[in-house]
């Protein structure tokens, strides 16, 4: 099973190749609209950090490319294929991983053990197979090493780690498996700023591996220091869409903080 995912994953694309668009996409929960006419692009080898207060539509967002909601409007193409993704395994097959805030770890079980978390390897055929606990113990160490994250022990619980080492382990198991667009959902909300720069790097890591990256997040500060397409959502609509080289970290916090209606408000508390 282990690979069948990775053989698929074609990471030799040239930056810049679209992997994931969306043209006019929406979604419409009965009356309740949570995203409308988004337009985004994600490309193989760069950052796009999609940023938004709550009820933004980011946690819409993320549920369309992963497969957990279908659109209701607009186009979701895949390597320049019109999809429509009914669950997060068809969203996996096509490489897109999703590593989401509250991280899906078992704490009590061994950092390898949660690598490979659903596609153990076996020694032999299924279901009578023994699992492969060296050969898991030796891929887990080497790939975590691989992206510069070195553990105490490969056989400690994953629960000893900190917040952003377990973030990082989940980003070299997306990418061991196949992951061609990795999908961050806030991954540095519930840390300190030493922890959000473990994470920041091995984000910026995974750019470089040639992975299109979409990093949510409400924190400008963080965005820009690995981003390189910014978008930001308010009330389910696109109020800007710029590359970094049209945007300063300025012009991103202040539109982030309200833009036109925080300094119509400074306005009003002067007068």
């Amino acid at each position: 099973m282990t690979d069948t995912i990775v053989e698929h994953a074609d990471r030799n694309l040239e930056v810049g190749t679209p992997l994931v668009e969306m043209e006019g996409v929406g979604k419409a929960y009965g009356a309740i609209r949570a995203l409308e006419g988004i337009d985004l692009t994600v490309n193989a080898g760069e950052v796009t950090c999609v940023l938004g207060d709550n009820g933004a539509g980011k946690s819409t967002l993320i549920k369309i490319i992963s497969g957990l909601h279908p659109h209701t409007e607009g186009t979701l193409k895949v390597d320049g294929k019109e999809v429509h993704l009914g669950s997060p395994r068809e969203s996996l097959d096509h490489g897109i991983a999703t590593v989401y805030q509250d991280l899906a770890v078992v704490g009590l079980m061994e950092v390898w053990r949660n690598f490979f978390l659903g596609s153990e390897m076996r020694k032999g055929r299924y279901p009578l197979a023994p699992l492969d606990i060296k050969g898991m113990r030796e891929i887990a160490d080497a790939e975590l090493r691989k992206m510069g994250i070195v553990v105490k022990d490969i056989n400690q619980p994953i629960g000893t780690l900190s917040g952003g080492q377990r973030q990082c382990v989940a980003i070299a198991r997306a990418v061991y498996f196949g992951a061609r667009v990795l999908i961050l959902d806030e991954p540095t909300a519930a840390l300190g700023v030493k922890q959000s720069g473990v994470v920041l790097k091995y984000t910026a890591a995974a750019r470089d591996a040639g992975l299109g990256v979409v990093f949510i997040t409400h924190n400008p500060h963080h965005a820009f220091l690995v981003g390189d397409h910014f978008i930001i959502l308010k009330l389910g609509r696109r109020v800007l869409d710029k590359k970094r080289s049209e945007v300063t970290l300025e012009e991103l916090t202040a539109e982030m903080a309200g833009g036109q209606e925080l300094a119509e408000l400074s306005h009003e508390l002067k007068r």
